[in-house]
């Protein structure tokens, strides 16, 4: 068969060099330098030559999954005031350590916080495993939380890859696949940054640039030590990396919730141990469910013999969860001072409410239901 392309008349010329190919062996070092300048000052990060805690890496990963640090800074240097080692934690109610947690969010964490504290004891005579099989077999710490501990409290040669390290090497290499699907494309590049040793502060630098340089809107390219091998940044659509797959929104869940008021008291149970916010307090309520009708969520109200008329507050009380959004409409009564809780329920003084376990979305419910 005879083809139908005309022969070329221009002489082949050699491929443009690839930015992921071009000064990689220097990046590590380059990586380091900049963050031997620029490293941020955390609570949990220990200065300069000295080796870090591992409590206080372990403590502080925990607390940052799906958190900002802005938002942990308080909360660690709470904790660490309260529970300054690992054994002191161990020993710690439950309960003290998710009303301590309370407003955090995403309360397994707290739970699964407890439950590792309590193994480390009993099982590593308090101390943790310094390699990431070792910790990952400890409760709530996955793949992620497993390498930055390694790396950073132990200075294990891994690269842990959270939310600014995807950005930054997705940036760095404009990896076209979409993430969650790039997860393991972008774990490898990442290992690519990694010098012979220093791995913690490897990670801590990248975490670092995405941070403070790398950012998800406007990154100040200029300021990267490493802009000049940057695949997004040479074909200036870096604003678009990572690529991210359209998110699933759950189905809006409806429901009621009830701020019954005793003089200075107000009503609250908490929720059974597993499943959404286990452990933590609440006021009592109706199931959340996709399509409720409020007629059906008040008729879940706490049987109350005192109380002849709930009445609804103007507008609702929503919260986005992970996987729904959530609307809750809020009803209110008042009883005498001999009501009696029902059976699973106590009343707490509206003075301690700061100091019980309570969600962020019953923080906004409390609000809500006793205000003027």
């Amino acid at each position: 068969m005879v083809s139908s392309a005309l022969p070329s008349k221009r002489k082949s010329q050699p491929e443009k060099s690839q930015p992921e190919n071009r000064g990689s062996a220097e990046r590590p070092a380059q990586l380091l330098a900049w963050y031997d300048r620029h490293r941020r000052r955390l609570p949990w990060r220990a200065p300069a030559g000295q080796r870090s805690d591992p409590y206080r890496v372990w403590l502080s990963e925990i607390m940052l999954q799906q958190t900002t640090v802005k938002a942990v800074g308080p909360y660690f240097e709470k904790f660490l005031a309260r529970w300054p080692e690992v054994s002191a934690l161990g020993s710690a109610d439950l309960d003290d350590v998710l009303r301590m947690w309370a407003g955090l969010g995403y309360y397994s964490r707290a739970r699964n916080l407890h439950a590792c504290a309590v193994i480390v004891m009993r099982a590593h005579a308090g101390v943790f495993p310094d390699t990431e099989e070792g910790l990952r077999a400890l409760p709530g710490i996955g793949p992620y939380t497993a390498a930055a501990i390694a790396a950073i409290a132990f200075d294990r040669l891994t690269m842990p890859v959270d939310g600014n390290i995807e950005r930054v090497v997705s940036r760095l290499f404009a990896v076209e696949e979409a993430l969650p699907q790039a997860k393991p494309q972008i774990q490898a590049l990442a290992a690519t940054l990694l010098g012979p040793s220093r791995a913690g502060d490897s990670a801590q630098a990248l975490m670092d640039l995405g941070a403070t340089i790398c950012t998800p809107k406007k990154p100040a390219c200029a300021l990267c030590p490493l802009n000049e091998n940057c695949a997004a940044r040479e074909r200036g659509d870096q604003d678009t990396f990572p690529r991210k797959a359209a998110k699933k929104t759950g189905a809006l869940r409806r429901g009621a919730a009830f701020v019954v008021v005793r003089g200075e008291e107000v009503l609250v149970q908490s929720r059974p141990a597993k499943g959404l916010l286990g452990g933590m307090t609440e006021v009592p309520g109706s199931e959340w469910l996709a399509g409720q009708e409020d007629a059906a969520a008040l008729a879940q109200a706490p049987e109350l013999a005192d109380v002849k008329r709930w009445h609804r507050r103007l507008g609702v009380v929503t919260h986005v969860f992970t996987h729904f959004p959530l609307e809750l409409v809020v009803y209110t009564a008042k009883v005498p001072a001999r009501t009696r809780a029902p059976n699973g329920m106590r009343w707490v003084p509206i003075a301690t409410l700061d100091g019980e376990a309570l969600p962020n979305v019953m923080r906004k419910v409390v609000v809500h239901g006793l205000g003027e």
